[in-house]
Protein backbone atom coordinates (compact mmCIF):
# COMPACT_ATOMS: atom_id res chain seq x y z
CA UNK A 1 0.00 0.00 0.00
CA UNK A 2 1.42 3.38 -0.99
CA UNK A 3 1.68 6.32 1.37
CA UNK A 4 -1.11 8.02 -0.57
CA UNK A 5 -3.57 5.17 -0.09
CA UNK A 6 -5.25 6.02 3.21
CA UNK A 7 -8.38 7.75 4.48
CA UNK A 8 -8.36 11.31 3.26
CA UNK A 9 -6.03 10.56 0.33
CA UNK A 10 -8.18 8.00 -1.47
CA UNK A 11 -10.76 10.36 -2.97
CA UNK A 12 -13.79 12.04 -1.44
CA UNK A 13 -16.81 9.84 -2.21
CA UNK A 14 -20.02 11.56 -1.17
CA UNK A 15 -23.69 10.62 -1.43
CA UNK A 16 -27.27 11.69 -0.88
CA UNK A 17 -29.83 9.25 0.40
CA UNK A 18 -32.81 8.49 2.60
CA UNK A 19 -32.81 7.17 6.17
CA UNK A 20 -34.73 3.90 6.39
CA UNK A 21 -33.77 2.64 9.86
CA UNK A 22 -32.65 4.38 13.06
CA UNK A 23 -32.98 1.49 15.55
CA UNK A 24 -29.24 1.21 16.06
CA UNK A 25 -28.61 -1.95 18.18
CA UNK A 26 -25.43 -0.33 19.57
CA UNK A 27 -27.31 2.93 20.38
CA UNK A 28 -24.55 5.01 18.78
CA UNK A 29 -26.94 7.26 16.90
CA UNK A 30 -26.29 5.46 13.60
CA UNK A 31 -28.91 5.17 10.86
CA UNK A 32 -29.24 3.00 7.78
CA UNK A 33 -29.24 5.05 4.58
CA UNK A 34 -30.27 4.06 1.07
CA UNK A 35 -27.90 6.05 -1.15
CA UNK A 36 -28.86 7.34 -4.58
CA UNK A 37 -26.88 5.62 -7.32
CA UNK A 38 -25.29 3.14 -4.95
CA UNK A 39 -28.44 1.25 -3.92
CA UNK A 40 -31.55 0.26 -5.85
CA UNK A 41 -35.04 1.29 -4.74
CA UNK A 42 -36.18 -2.32 -5.11
CA UNK A 43 -36.28 -3.70 -1.56
CA UNK A 44 -36.48 -7.26 -2.86
CA UNK A 45 -33.01 -6.84 -4.36
CA UNK A 46 -31.57 -4.67 -1.57
CA UNK A 47 -33.64 -4.81 1.66
CA UNK A 48 -33.33 -2.18 4.37
CA UNK A 49 -31.57 -4.66 6.65
CA UNK A 50 -28.64 -4.84 4.21
CA UNK A 51 -28.02 -1.09 4.12
CA UNK A 52 -24.79 0.10 5.81
CA UNK A 53 -24.94 1.99 9.10
CA UNK A 54 -23.97 5.66 8.88
CA UNK A 55 -22.62 7.80 11.73
CA UNK A 56 -23.98 11.36 12.22
CA UNK A 57 -21.45 14.19 12.17
CA UNK A 58 -21.81 16.35 15.30
CA UNK A 59 -21.11 20.11 15.43
CA UNK A 60 -18.11 21.45 17.35
CA UNK A 61 -20.49 22.49 20.16
CA UNK A 62 -20.83 18.78 21.02
CA UNK A 63 -17.81 16.85 22.25
CA UNK A 64 -18.89 13.43 20.97
CA UNK A 65 -17.29 11.98 24.12
CA UNK A 66 -19.04 10.52 27.20
CA UNK A 67 -22.42 11.92 26.20
CA UNK A 68 -21.27 15.53 26.64
CA UNK A 69 -23.03 17.96 24.33
CA UNK A 70 -25.84 17.14 21.93
CA UNK A 71 -27.10 13.57 21.65
CA UNK A 72 -26.58 12.36 18.04
CA UNK A 73 -30.29 11.71 17.51
CA UNK A 74 -32.86 13.59 15.47
CA UNK A 75 -33.00 11.97 12.03
CA UNK A 76 -36.15 9.95 11.33
CA UNK A 77 -37.04 7.38 8.72
CA UNK A 78 -37.70 9.32 5.55
CA UNK A 79 -35.07 12.02 6.19
CA UNK A 80 -33.00 12.96 3.16
CA UNK A 81 -29.33 13.25 4.09
CA UNK A 82 -25.97 14.05 2.54
CA UNK A 83 -22.70 12.45 3.60
CA UNK A 84 -19.51 10.69 2.55
CA UNK A 85 -17.85 7.28 2.77
CA UNK A 86 -14.74 6.98 4.90
CA UNK A 87 -13.94 3.79 3.04
CA UNK A 88 -13.89 4.92 -0.57
CA UNK A 89 -13.55 1.38 -1.99
CA UNK A 90 -16.04 -0.71 0.00
CA UNK A 91 -18.49 2.08 0.88
CA UNK A 92 -19.65 0.48 4.12
CA UNK A 93 -18.46 3.17 6.56
CA UNK A 94 -20.61 6.25 5.98
CA UNK A 95 -20.75 9.62 7.74
CA UNK A 96 -23.78 11.91 7.56
CA UNK A 97 -22.96 15.61 7.34
CA UNK A 98 -26.52 16.91 7.41
CA UNK A 99 -30.14 16.52 6.39
CA UNK A 100 -31.85 18.02 3.36
CA UNK A 101 -35.31 19.57 3.83
CA UNK A 102 -37.42 19.90 0.73
CA UNK A 103 -41.00 19.82 -0.47
CA UNK A 104 -42.21 16.22 -0.81
CA UNK A 105 -45.02 15.47 -3.23
CA UNK A 106 -46.26 12.39 -1.36
CA UNK A 107 -46.83 11.46 2.28
CA UNK A 108 -45.28 8.58 4.18
CA UNK A 109 -48.48 6.54 3.94
CA UNK A 110 -48.53 6.96 0.15
CA UNK A 111 -44.90 5.88 -0.08
CA UNK A 112 -45.63 2.85 2.11
CA UNK A 113 -48.38 1.77 -0.27
CA UNK A 114 -45.86 1.75 -3.13
CA UNK A 115 -43.44 -0.35 -1.10
CA UNK A 116 -40.31 1.11 -2.69
CA UNK A 117 -37.07 2.20 -1.14
CA UNK A 118 -35.90 5.78 -0.57
CA UNK A 119 -38.85 6.28 1.80
CA UNK A 120 -39.91 5.64 5.39
CA UNK A 121 -40.62 1.90 5.73
CA UNK A 122 -43.08 2.69 8.54
CA UNK A 123 -45.15 5.07 6.42
CA UNK A 124 -45.06 7.90 8.98
CA UNK A 125 -42.79 10.51 7.38
CA UNK A 126 -43.30 12.81 5.60
CA UNK A 127 -46.42 13.60 7.58
CA UNK A 128 -47.61 16.08 4.96
CA UNK A 129 -47.01 16.60 1.26
CA UNK A 130 -45.76 20.12 1.82
CA UNK A 131 -42.73 22.24 2.62
CA UNK A 132 -40.46 20.54 5.19
CA UNK A 133 -39.79 23.85 6.99
CA UNK A 134 -41.91 23.89 10.14
CA UNK A 135 -45.31 25.55 9.75
CA UNK A 136 -44.59 27.76 12.73
CA UNK A 137 -41.50 29.12 10.99
CA UNK A 138 -43.41 29.70 7.74
CA UNK A 139 -46.64 31.11 9.26
CA UNK A 140 -48.67 29.72 6.40
CA UNK A 141 -52.25 30.91 6.89
CA UNK A 142 -53.55 28.03 4.76
CA UNK A 143 -51.74 25.41 6.87
CA UNK A 144 -51.79 26.62 10.46
CA UNK A 145 -49.81 24.51 12.89
CA UNK A 146 -52.08 22.36 15.05
CA UNK A 147 -50.45 23.53 18.27
CA UNK A 148 -51.07 27.15 17.31
CA UNK A 149 -54.74 26.37 16.78
CA UNK A 150 -54.92 24.59 20.14
CA UNK A 151 -53.18 27.47 21.91
CA UNK A 152 -55.74 29.92 20.55
CA UNK A 153 -58.56 27.70 21.82
CA UNK A 154 -56.87 27.46 25.23
CA UNK A 155 -57.07 31.25 25.61
CA UNK A 156 -60.86 31.04 25.41
CA UNK A 157 -60.99 28.71 28.43
CA UNK A 158 -59.22 31.18 30.71
CA UNK A 159 -61.39 34.28 30.43
CA UNK A 160 -62.96 36.35 33.22
CA UNK A 161 -61.11 34.77 36.14
CA UNK A 162 -62.46 36.51 39.29
CA UNK A 163 -60.39 38.11 42.03
CA UNK A 164 -61.34 38.64 45.70
CA UNK A 165 -64.42 40.80 46.28
CA UNK A 166 -65.28 41.63 49.91
CA UNK A 167 -68.55 43.30 50.91
CA UNK A 168 -69.18 46.43 52.98
CA UNK A 169 -70.26 46.03 56.61
CA UNK A 170 -71.69 48.82 58.81
CA UNK A 171 -73.85 49.23 61.94
CA UNK A 172 -71.26 49.24 64.65
CA UNK A 173 -68.43 47.70 62.66
CA UNK A 174 -67.33 49.56 59.54
CA UNK A 175 -65.61 47.36 56.98
CA UNK A 176 -64.89 49.05 53.68
CA UNK A 177 -65.49 46.86 50.63
CA UNK A 178 -62.67 45.66 48.43
CA UNK A 179 -64.00 45.60 44.90
CA UNK A 180 -62.88 42.64 42.86
CA UNK A 181 -62.33 42.47 39.13
CA UNK A 182 -61.57 39.79 36.54
CA UNK A 183 -58.55 38.94 34.45
CA UNK A 184 -57.91 36.69 31.47
CA UNK A 185 -54.98 34.87 29.94
CA UNK A 186 -53.52 37.32 27.39
CA UNK A 187 -54.13 36.78 23.71
CA UNK A 188 -51.69 34.70 21.70
CA UNK A 189 -49.05 37.05 20.26
CA UNK A 190 -47.68 34.69 17.60
CA UNK A 191 -46.95 36.72 14.45
CA UNK A 192 -43.86 35.09 12.92
CA UNK A 193 -42.55 36.40 9.62
CA UNK A 194 -40.32 34.22 7.45
CA UNK A 195 -37.29 33.88 7.75
CA UNK A 196 -37.13 35.06 11.39
CA UNK A 197 -38.78 32.07 13.08
CA UNK A 198 -36.39 29.49 14.56
CA UNK A 199 -38.32 26.36 15.52
CA UNK A 200 -37.45 22.99 17.00
CA UNK A 201 -40.20 20.36 17.08
CA UNK A 202 -39.86 16.79 18.35
CA UNK A 203 -41.76 13.80 17.01
CA UNK A 204 -44.36 13.86 19.79
CA UNK A 205 -45.02 17.60 19.40
CA UNK A 206 -42.73 19.28 21.94
CA UNK A 207 -41.79 22.72 20.58
CA UNK A 208 -39.17 25.37 21.16
CA UNK A 209 -39.61 28.70 19.36
CA UNK A 210 -37.14 31.55 19.17
CA UNK A 211 -38.89 34.18 17.12
CA UNK A 212 -36.74 37.09 15.91
CA UNK A 213 -39.47 38.80 13.86
CA UNK A 214 -38.79 42.56 14.27
CA UNK A 215 -40.93 44.07 17.05
CA UNK A 216 -42.61 40.68 17.60
CA UNK A 217 -39.80 38.75 19.23
CA UNK A 218 -41.00 35.79 21.31
CA UNK A 219 -39.78 32.67 23.09
CA UNK A 220 -42.03 29.64 23.51
CA UNK A 221 -41.51 26.34 25.30
CA UNK A 222 -44.43 24.03 24.57
CA UNK A 223 -45.21 20.49 25.78
CA UNK A 224 -47.53 18.41 23.60
CA UNK A 225 -50.00 18.18 26.52
CA UNK A 226 -50.59 21.94 26.23
CA UNK A 227 -48.37 23.03 29.11
CA UNK A 228 -46.42 26.07 27.91
CA UNK A 229 -44.24 29.00 28.87
CA UNK A 230 -44.17 32.00 26.53
CA UNK A 231 -42.29 35.28 26.72
CA UNK A 232 -43.77 38.00 24.52
CA UNK A 233 -42.10 40.89 22.72
CA UNK A 234 -42.90 43.15 25.70
CA UNK A 235 -41.26 40.71 28.11
CA UNK A 236 -44.58 39.43 29.49
CA UNK A 237 -44.34 35.84 30.70
CA UNK A 238 -47.43 33.67 30.25
CA UNK A 239 -47.58 30.14 31.65
CA UNK A 240 -50.19 27.41 31.28
CA UNK A 241 -49.82 24.20 33.31
CA UNK A 242 -52.17 21.45 32.18
CA UNK A 243 -51.44 19.35 35.25
CA UNK A 244 -49.84 19.81 38.66
CA UNK A 245 -46.83 22.01 39.45
CA UNK A 246 -44.27 20.96 42.05
CA UNK A 247 -41.41 23.20 43.17
CA UNK A 248 -38.71 22.28 45.68
CA UNK A 249 -36.19 24.89 46.83
CA UNK A 250 -33.33 23.61 48.97
CA UNK A 251 -32.42 27.07 50.26
CA UNK A 252 -34.09 30.52 50.24
CA UNK A 253 -36.81 31.86 47.95
CA UNK A 254 -37.24 35.59 47.33
CA UNK A 255 -40.12 37.12 45.39
CA UNK A 256 -40.56 40.81 44.60
CA UNK A 257 -43.71 42.07 42.89
CA UNK A 258 -43.64 45.72 41.94
CA UNK A 259 -47.27 45.79 40.82
CA UNK A 260 -50.38 43.92 41.92
CA UNK A 261 -50.87 40.23 42.66
CA UNK A 262 -54.06 38.18 42.34
CA UNK A 263 -54.49 34.51 43.22
CA UNK A 264 -57.73 32.68 42.44
CA UNK A 265 -58.00 29.09 43.68
CA UNK A 266 -60.91 26.75 42.97
CA UNK A 267 -59.74 24.20 45.52
CA UNK A 268 -58.26 24.47 49.00
CA UNK A 269 -55.12 26.34 50.07
CA UNK A 270 -52.86 25.35 52.96
CA UNK A 271 -49.70 26.90 54.35
CA UNK A 272 -47.48 24.93 56.72
CA UNK A 273 -44.89 27.09 58.45
CA UNK A 274 -41.95 26.10 60.63
CA UNK A 275 -42.47 22.40 59.98
CA UNK A 276 -39.25 21.55 61.86
CA UNK A 277 -40.37 23.42 64.99
CA UNK A 278 -37.31 25.70 65.15
CA UNK A 279 -37.59 28.85 67.28
CA UNK A 280 -37.90 32.25 65.66
CA UNK A 281 -39.38 31.21 62.30
CA UNK A 282 -42.29 33.63 62.51
CA UNK A 283 -45.07 34.24 60.01
CA UNK A 284 -45.17 38.03 59.57
CA UNK A 285 -47.69 40.02 57.54
CA UNK A 286 -47.07 43.74 57.27
CA UNK A 287 -49.31 46.10 55.32
CA UNK A 288 -48.20 49.63 54.55
CA UNK A 289 -50.16 52.78 55.31
CA UNK A 290 -53.44 53.48 53.55
CA UNK A 291 -54.40 49.82 52.99
CA UNK A 292 -56.63 47.40 54.86
CA UNK A 293 -56.53 43.67 55.57
CA UNK A 294 -59.90 42.15 54.66
CA UNK A 295 -60.78 38.55 55.45
CA UNK A 296 -64.22 37.37 54.40
CA UNK A 297 -65.88 33.94 54.44
CA UNK A 298 -69.03 33.87 52.33
CA UNK A 299 -70.43 30.72 53.95
CA UNK A 300 -68.37 29.14 56.71
CA UNK A 301 -66.43 29.94 59.86
CA UNK A 302 -63.28 31.85 60.68
CA UNK A 303 -61.39 29.82 63.28
CA UNK A 304 -58.24 30.76 65.20
CA UNK A 305 -56.51 28.66 67.84
CA UNK A 306 -53.29 29.07 69.82
CA UNK A 307 -52.74 25.54 71.15
CA UNK A 308 -49.84 26.46 73.40
CA UNK A 309 -49.61 30.26 73.44
CA UNK A 310 -51.50 33.54 73.53
CA UNK A 311 -53.64 35.42 71.04
CA UNK A 312 -52.76 39.11 71.23
CA UNK A 313 -54.63 41.92 69.45
CA UNK A 314 -53.81 45.63 69.57
CA UNK A 315 -55.57 48.62 68.01
CA UNK A 316 -54.07 52.05 68.47
CA UNK A 317 -57.53 53.49 67.86
CA UNK A 318 -60.86 51.69 68.29
CA UNK A 319 -61.51 47.96 68.35
CA UNK A 320 -65.01 47.07 67.20
CA UNK A 321 -66.69 43.69 67.56
CA UNK A 322 -70.19 42.95 66.33
CA UNK A 323 -72.06 39.64 66.37
CA UNK A 324 -75.44 39.18 64.69
CA UNK A 325 -76.14 36.36 67.14
CA UNK A 326 -74.76 35.62 70.58
CA UNK A 327 -71.32 36.81 71.64
CA UNK A 328 -69.91 34.04 73.82
CA UNK A 329 -66.79 34.57 75.92
CA UNK A 330 -65.47 31.77 78.12
CA UNK A 331 -62.29 32.39 80.10
CA UNK A 332 -60.56 31.09 83.19
CA UNK A 333 -60.49 34.66 84.40
CA UNK A 334 -61.65 38.00 82.94
CA UNK A 335 -59.79 41.20 83.78
CA UNK A 336 -61.12 44.49 82.40
CA UNK A 337 -59.21 47.72 82.77
CA UNK A 338 -60.73 50.85 81.24
CA UNK A 339 -58.56 53.96 81.10
CA UNK A 340 -61.71 56.08 80.87
CA UNK A 341 -65.48 55.64 81.11
CA UNK A 342 -66.99 52.16 80.78
CA UNK A 343 -70.52 52.02 79.35
CA UNK A 344 -72.67 48.90 78.94
CA UNK A 345 -76.10 49.03 77.36
CA UNK A 346 -78.56 46.17 77.05
CA UNK A 347 -81.69 46.44 74.88
CA UNK A 348 -83.35 43.89 77.14
CA UNK A 349 -82.41 42.29 80.46
CA UNK A 350 -78.93 42.71 81.92
CA UNK A 351 -77.71 40.03 84.33
CA UNK A 352 -74.59 39.93 86.48
CA UNK A 353 -73.80 36.80 88.48
CA UNK A 354 -71.00 36.30 90.98
CA UNK A 355 -70.17 35.19 94.47
CA UNK A 356 -69.34 37.65 95.81
CA UNK A 357 -70.06 40.64 93.57
CA UNK A 358 -67.83 43.62 94.35
CA UNK A 359 -68.60 46.95 92.56
CA UNK A 360 -66.13 49.04 94.55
Amino acid sequence: MSTTDFMGRDGFIWFTGVVEDRKDPLKLGRVRVRCLGYHTEDKNIFPTSDLPWAHPLLPITSSGVSGIGQTPLGLVEGSWVVGFFRDADTKQDAVIMGSLPGKPLTTGSQNLAEGLGFSDPNGIFPRHAENDVNRLARNDADNEHLTLTDRKVTRNTYLGIPTANTIEVKNGVDIAPSEGDVWSLPENTYATEYPYGHVFESESGHILEFDDTPNKERILQYHHSGTETEITAEGTKNEVNKDSTHTITEKDSKVYIKGNSDITINGRHKIMLNADGAAGNNYDIQVGGGANVNIQVSQGNINMAALDGDINMFANNNMNIRAGGTLNILAGKIVEDSQSTTTRTAQSEYHTYGNPIDHN
